[in-house]
This record gives structure tokens, sequence and C-alpha cells, in this order.
């Protein structure tokens, strides 16, 4: 067999070690050596399939000054993550199917990984014209208001809900419950969008929901909300990762929403590791002049697609987790939900790879290729791929960028036919 790339040496999940041949972006055979034009041998690293992070917003358009699909997707790629979901609360929102053909062009022609864009769900969205146009999912749907997205009351989430259950669509949602004014600390900001009102507000979307709708609930931050969740739950590392303690009282880098939690809630969380579906970034960032801010006015948001998968290999090298389930909640679990091809180890296979030393490293936001030039994950250990490979070709190795093509996953109600 003639192939385009082989992959020698892979120690597959299972242990045994085999050569992986690919052809036109797809796994063709796992076994026995095959020629190749291009051969890269995985001895002495870590290969994992390539991660799906279906919670981040790359910006680009009017906010391309925080992050646009060429920076966001390299920051992406180098750290192992080949496939992107974006989500609707750009500006402007995508509400209609324009808007959204009009931002899968914009990503087409900058980014350089897989992608998708999810449609948004408001009041008057063309739901049902952004299905038929290629939406991946519906949301991050906000239960609660949060950057560049309001809060839905019960009635209107419920309406809503029932019209993605008729397209048999994903609804993820943003569940917090809110109160008081803007706050002046990471304690105070704690407060105001409680662990105890995102679990209270978890279980009401749940009533809100029909029967059988594929219910999505993003960015988790506590294990009591893990807990009340039905249907598939993601949390991102940060809320595995840091905690408020870690920061001074009135840092603006540590704003997020939901908000970082205290140490010992932060530890819970990790209690619920088994139930989590979905690790994803939320990756969301603001420039360090926005940051910069008073804490009352500095928005909520973090970057953190590069630093994702480097986390959590550096806490399987420590024996906190199993590479196997790093592999499930990154990559096939995501998939899984989104519908897309699973990059993996087996003929048929989307042929997205990325291999890791054995090193651990720290995080230094100066090395990362995120716009925004600043990480809340600075000092933290962490391993980095070395090479990364995109469709069956190599996109990043050892810090270069090489060339790639972006590869645009339409969610399961696209209609060709209708979007020509």
């Amino acid at each position: 067999m003639t192939a385009d790339l082989v992959l020698r040496n892979v120690t597959l999940p299972t242990g045994r070690r085999a050569d992986i041949v690919v052809a036109d972006g797809i796994v063709r055979h796992v076994g026995a050596p095959a020629r190749a034009g291009e051969t890269i041998d995985c001895t002495g690293y870590t290969c994992l399939p390539g991660a799906v992070d279906m919670h981040v917003h790359m910006r680009g358009g009017v906010q391309a000054e925080k992050e646009d699909w060429r920076t966001g997707t390299t920051s992406a790629v180098s750290g192992g993550v080949t496939v992107v979901v974006d989500q609707p609360n750009t500006v402007p929102p995508l509400t209609t199917p324009e808007l959204l053909r009009a931002r899968v062009r914009e990503a087409a022609g900058e980014a350089v990984c897989g992608f998708a864009v999810n449609a948004g769900v408001v009041p008057g969205a063309d739901l049902e014209g952004m299905w038929d146009a290629g939406a991946m999912a519906f949301g991050e749907t906000f239960a609660a208001p949060s950057s560049y997205g309001e809060g839905l009351d019960a009635e209107t989430l419920k309406g809503l809900f029932d019209r993605i259950h008729a397209l048999g669509g994903v609804a993820t949602v943003h569940a917090e419950e809110v109160s008081g004014g803007e706050p002046a600390t990471l304690a105070d900001h704690d407060r105001a969008r409680s662990g105890e009102g995102e679990a209270r507000a978890v279980q009401k979307v749940a009533g809100l929901a029909p029967a059988g709708l594929r219910l999505h609930f993003c960015h988790l931050s506590t294990a009591a909300s893990v807990r009340a969740a039905r249907g598939t739950v993601e949390v991102t590392p940060h809320h595995l990762f840091l905690s408020r303690e870690a920061f001074d009282p009135d840092e603006t880098g540590a704003r997020v929403n939901p908000p970082l939690r205290d140490e010992e809630t932060r530890r819970e969380l990790w209690s619920c590791w088994e139930r989590i579906d979905v690790v994803a970034s939320d990756h969301a960032p603001h420039t360090l002049h926005e940051k910069r801010m008073p804490f009352e006015t500095a928005p909520s948001g973090i970057p953190g697609v590069e630093t994702m998968v480097p986390l959590l290999m550096a806490a399987v090298r420590r024996g906190r987790i199993t590479l196997a389930s790093v592999i499930e909640k990154t990559s096939w679990r995501p998939a899984a939900i989104l519908g897309i091809p699973r990059a993996g180890f087996e003929p048929g296979d989307r042929a997205d790879y990325a291999l890791y030393p054995d090193e651990i490293t720290r995080i230094d936001a100066s090395h990362l290729h995120a716009k925004c030039g600043w990480s809340p994950f600075e000092g933290l250990d962490a391993i980095f791929p070395e090479v990364v490979i995109v469709g069956g070709t190599r996109a990043y190795v050892h810090g270069d960028l090489l060339e790639t093509r972006a590869a645009w996953y339409p969610g399961q109600g696209y209609l060709p036919s209708k979007n020509k």
C-alpha cells in the first residue's frame, strides 16, 4: 500500500505498537509498515487524536483586535486542538442564515484547522434557516446574561428548546443565576454568580427541555451542577485548575463567567471527573487594555484553547487522570455529540493527531499564540505537543506553523441544495 503519510511506532491506547497509514486525510491501515511520501517516527512521543474544542469564541470581525480566525486557530493547533466550534455571540450575533454563512466564509479564509459554527438562540432568530445553512449546534444559549449575550426567560427558553428539538439539533446552554450589582472583587463575582445558583439554573433548564432534546450544559463549575445536569456536561480547564484564592482579590485576568470558585469547590469538581463528558476551553480572549480596566467594568473571559490539552497531559503525567479519559473527553466524546467523524487509530478515522513528549514544562504566555498575549495559567505545569497533524498533513512542527487548509464541518441539518 502506498500512502501520503505513515506514523511509525505509535503506541495505541491498548498498549499495542503499530504504524498508522494515512491517505487523503483518512486512516487507511493500522498495523504493518507501508511506503509513504512522508514518515514520522513517533518513538518517544504520546500520540493523541486531535482534540475537538467544542466551545471557543474566535472573535474576528469588529472584534479582531482581541483575536481572529488565523491567530485563534494557530493557538488551537499549537495546543493539539484540530477542530474548533465557534460560539454565535459575535458582534453582530449569528441569528440568520446569511450571517452564519458569512461567518463560515470568514473562517474558511483564515483558519488553519477544522472548524464549525453554532447558531445564535434568541427570540426572532431563524433557527430553521441556520440549521439548513450548516449550523453545528444551537447556542451557547444564555439562561443568564454574559459577555455579548442576554439572558432568556423561562417561557422564551422553552419555546426555543421546542424548535431545536423539532430539528434534532443539540441545544448548548450557559446556565447561571445572577444577582447584585457589579462586583469589585473575585469573591464578589463568585457570590453574584454563585455555585448554588448555577446548580439551581441547571435544574430549571433541564425542567424546561422537552423529553428527548439533545441538551448540553456548557462550562459547569461545581460538582453540584454536574450532578444536577441532564444530558451532556462540559467543564473548562480554568475551573479544574484555577481557584480565585490563587489571584489577587481584584485580578481582572481571572474574571470569567461562571466565576472561578474557591479552592475547596475546585477540588470537589475533580471528584466528578468520570461524569464529565467534555473538557472545552471556553476560549474567550480580551485585550490587555480591556482587562486592565477597573474590576467593575472589565469584561469577563479568558484565553485557553492552546493550554487546554497541555494542562491535562501534565495531569496524566502526574498520575492524576488516565490518558484514555483525556482522549475521550477532548476528542472522541465531543465528536460524537456533534456528529463529526472522529480522529483516531482505526481505518476510516480522521487523520488528526498531536505528538506529546514526556517532559513537563511551565506555561509562559510569551510563547503562546493567541493575539491577546496573556494567560491566567501562567506558570502552571503543561506538556505541549511538538508535532500536530491536521487532515493527514503536518500543520505544526517544533514551534513552526506549516501550510494547512481549513476544513468546515457543517451540522447534521446542512442542506447543500439550499446553500449553493
